[in-house]
């Protein structure tokens, strides 16, 4: 589910969370590294818990108009797509992801029932949703493209839910961004012929995944005095507030794969913590790193130091 850049990014926000501490328990930090890594999939269920919720909820919805005492035309015929959307229906029947979200207890949703009620609402009163009872089409392509739409357009931005997952868990706010788009890359996948355990992709894409992530984390923090040097000789015109805050966390970071990882090339390292910088840091930064990591390299190839080897890891 998370790729090199995702990892980099939980990486980063480590280092940032500790830069500040006088604690030398590499252990202890590890740990909450590789916790803050296995949250982001807890966060992954819990949107998958309110899919389910939301389908149960278009059912209730249309029963009670059945109930009513006195009901109108619309009442009497209730539109039955949302509630036979067949992607919902795939996610909620799927009994390994659903096992997953019970053991875990990560469906929130019924003690915060409200949060399913706004998104609901939400979606009754939006266009994307009277387009989709107005078109002909019924298939599992044009429900899927619905449901694509529902969490991209009015899931995904909603200020409410954005602060329900802040009060759940704090690192969450800024996993959100990196699972909503691990979500979406899912969901276009499904077919409904696809395998239970599709909903269920393994966190890491393989075991080097995760031994990178350790690796980066703890050689860019017991290197962290030596790299901040090395840095500090580059960057004589620049204000010193600049390196003590994420910019340095990214260079030192870089710096770190320029020396430890032999066998991601340069380039690669540059480009992708200038994509985090331009993401999480200041307007400037990313010229800023650039123009440290530029000339760092230039003096590494000159002297003929921390040469790269193999086809490279992105």
């Amino acid at each position: 589910m998370l790729n090199r850049r995702h990892i980099r990014i939980k990486a980063m926000q480590s280092m940032y969370a500790f830069k500040g501490t006088e604690s030398d328990d590499l252990i202890k930090e590890q740990k909450f590294l590789l916790h803050s890594l296995d949250s982001m999939y807890d966060l992954y269920l819990s949107l998958l818990a309110l899919l389910t919720e939301l389908h149960k909820k278009s059912k209730d919805y249309n029963d009670k108009l059945q109930n009513k005492i006195v009901r109108s035309d619309a009442d009497k015929n209730p539109d039955l797509k949302f509630q036979e959307n067949q992607l919902l229906h795939l996610i909620s029947s799927n009994k390994m992801l659903q096992d997953a979200i019970a053991n875990k207890k990560l469906n929130y949703w019924d003690l915060d029932f409200e949060y399913v009620d706004i998104i609901f609402k939400a979606i009754l009163k939006s266009d994307i949703y009277a387009k989709y009872t107005e078109d002909a089409e019924s298939s599992f392509k044009r429900d899927k493209t619905f449901i694509i739409d529902v969490f991209t357009e009015i899931i995904a931005p909603n200020d409410k839910l954005y602060d329900f997952f802040e009060d759940k868990k704090l690192t969450w706010v800024d996993d959100l961004p990196v699972v909503n788009t691990a979500m979406l890359k899912i969901l276009r996948k499904l077919k409904l012929t696809s395998p239970e355990s599709t909903l269920l992709p393994d966190l890491y894409k393989d075991e080097d995944d995760k031994e990178f992530a350790i690796e980066l984390f703890k050689k860019t923090f017991l290197n962290s005095s030596k790299f901040a040097e090395e840095i500090s000789k580059k960057t004589t015109n620049w204000d010193s507030e600049r390196l003590a805050s994420l910019d340095g966390v990214l260079l030192k970071m870089a710096l770190c794969e320029f020396q430890k990882f032999p066998s991601i090339p340069h380039k690669v390292t540059i480009n992708e913590y200038l994509e985090i910088a331009k993401e999480y840091s200041t307007p400037k930064s990313s010229l800023f790193i650039n123009g440290i990591l530029d000339k760092i390299v230039k003096e590494y190839q000159s002297e003929n130091i921390h040469l790269k080897s193999g086809r490279g890891l992105m």
